[in-house]
């Protein structure tokens, strides 16, 4: 049987004064071992992409963290040094990517990054260097060369009782590894926040009334695919999600 295929918006990123599209292995890897899926990473463009031609030919949407941030200009700020740095051809290739998906009911799962742009594309928005507001804990990732102890799962969630992500990885309270210093500010008016940090800080959202899966997460589940169980019931999850979706497409054909 042939493996469902699931969109991946790549970073515009500059190496070796060469500007590549790219996309982070952790998230190609948890993909495949998670999810069961087949990555196709989509060139983040400033213009030209058909949304529409690119979701015919897959079958889920997941939403990879990245180091920029979307641009405040897209949820009425003005742009602050603190804000960047910025990936417009990234956000012009997310943002309508992600409301056209919700409107075909195509699976989605977004991270880190993601949640921020699955926000902004439904109308919330953001806040910045979040460590420095009263009462917030620091999320960032530890300043140290060792990825693992940059990913460590320490930040402890509660999931709401009812939501979405309950239904795949249970209501209650687990560790996770958050790592941030943008969050959401103003929730979307169609999301249901699912998740929170123990300061408060909106750690996961699910789109209401969507038609499939929709869910974003703040943390890094992608990161310990494989060793950490509610990162594989989440991957589990998106992966039938999309498997679902490839079915029924099958059956419409």
């Amino acid at each position: 049987m042939s493996m469902p295929i699931v969109a991946i918006p790549a970073d515009i990123r500059e190496l070796d004064g060469t500007t590549w599209h790219a996309v982070q292995t952790q998230y190609v890897n948890a993909a495949v071992v998670g999810g069961g899926l087949l990555p196709l990473i989509v060139p983040a463009l400033e213009d030209g992409h058909d949304i529409d031609e690119v979701l015919d030919r897959v079958d889920g949407v997941l939403l990879s963290g990245s180091r920029s941030n979307v641009h405040p200009s897209l949820y009425g700020k003005e742009a602050e040094e603190k804000d960047g740095p910025f990936d417009p051809a990234r956000d012009a290739t997310t943002m309508p990517l992600i409301r056209r998906a919700i409107e075909r009911g195509v699976p989605l799962l977004a991270i880190c990054r993601g949640i921020q742009e699955l926000n902004v594309a439904l109308g919330g928005t953001l806040a910045s260097e979040i460590q420095e507001m009263p009462g917030i804990a620091d999320h960032r990732r530890r300043d140290v060369p060792d990825r693992d102890v940059q990913y460590e799962i320490h930040q402890m969630v509660h999931v709401k009782e009812g939501s979405c992500l309950a239904g795949a990885l249970g209501a209650g309270q687990f560790k996770v590894n958050s790592l941030h210093r943008q969050a959401i500010s103003e929730a979307a008016p169609n999301l249901a926040v699912e998740a929170v940090a123990e300061d408060g800080t909106i750690e996961a959202v699910s789109v209401i009334g969507a038609k499939s899966f929709a869910v974003g997460v703040q943390w890094h589940p992608e990161y310990w695919v494989g060793k950490d169980g509610p990162s594989n019931a989440l991957f589990k999850a998106f992966g039938q999600a999309v498997r679902d979706h490839a079915a029924g497409r099958k059956l419409n054909d």
